[in-house]
């Protein structure tokens, strides 16, 4: 018996492994630049919003090494986007793999988000060099950058597993989605600081911090770039039980995810 589930599990993990590979590859085949476009992406997007934000409309609030915290939130965000929506689709375009294979469908949305979190890596070596450049000196707090991305991951791949399965049913959902991360890309302090929601309330920007991203955001921005104390983190915000609300958000989002993906899983060979 344990033999067979050592099998099943060495079976699932060479699937998986080969699933990475194949989206990771696919990602960007038949393009010029190829895999310096996971690079190019953030970046450009970096250079626009500092060049609106930072020199035209004056909200870095003369906080040291603002452009900084801003593309590193801005990497975070879009490994939050782009985790989530790869494991939106991740079903319904591995549909003819599903019909012809009997294995854990998991497997499949959880490919989609570990791609994303190679993009991840690459894209945060970016901001290293970034960080270093700017003369920022890291210490051993950097380290914590470590389980906060794994609650990013952790919270991103619930998400995933949800919205997996509503579309699956509902092709809608991922329109839905993306106008709901637009949305909240702008509601979220990544191209401003949070001391801005601050200044107009503190329970605006106590608010904020109930979002597990803006909670992971800024505690990453703590961790690696503050040297003067100017960036807010949650714990300086919020002295009560609130400060788990992020954590028991996440929770539930996995629970919910795990719980309807496996109820909903066996169907998917009908649905699609």
């Amino acid at each position: 018996m344990w033999k067979s589930l050592n099998l099943l599990d060495r079976r699932n993990i060479i699937l998986l492994r080969e699933l990475i590979v194949t989206d990771f590859k696919l990602r960007y085949q038949g393009s010029v630049l190829g895999y310096v476009w996971s690079v190019l992406k953030p970046l450009f997007l970096f250079a626009i919003l500092y060049v609106v934000f930072v020199h035209i409309l004056r909200l870095d609030r003369g906080i040291p090494h603002f452009p900084v915290t801003m593309l590193l939130g801005i990497v975070l965000w879009s490994f939050f986007t782009e985790a989530t929506s790869n494991g939106l689709g991740s079903i319904v375009n591995r549909g003819d793999l599903i019909r012809k294979l009997n294995f854990p469908k998991y497997i499949i949305v959880i490919s989609g988000t570990v791609s994303s979190l190679i993009n991840l890596f690459i894209n945060l070596g970016v901001v290293l060099i970034f960080i270093l450049l700017n003369g920022v000196s890291l210490s051993w707090t950097a380290l914590l950058i470590v389980p906060l991305i794994i609650e990013l991951y952790i919270f991103s791949l619930g998400i995933a597993l949800l919205l997996s399965v509503f579309n699956v049913k509902y092709r809608d959902t991922s329109y839905i989605w993306e106008i709901f991360l637009q949305a909240a890309f702008y509601a979220a302090p990544i191209i401003y600081p949070i001391q801005m929601a601050l200044e107009r309330s503190r329970v605006a920007a106590e608010l904020l911090f109930m979002n597990p991203v803006t909670q992971i955001i800024q505690d990453a921005r703590y961790a690696l770039i503050n040297q003067d104390g100017s960036i807010i983190r949650s714990t300086d915000l919020i002295h009560d039980w609130r400060i788990i609300f992020p954590w028991i958000v996440i929770i539930v989002t996995v629970i919910l995810g795990v719980y309807c993906f496996s109820k909903r899983s066996r169907y998917f060979a009908e649905d699609i």
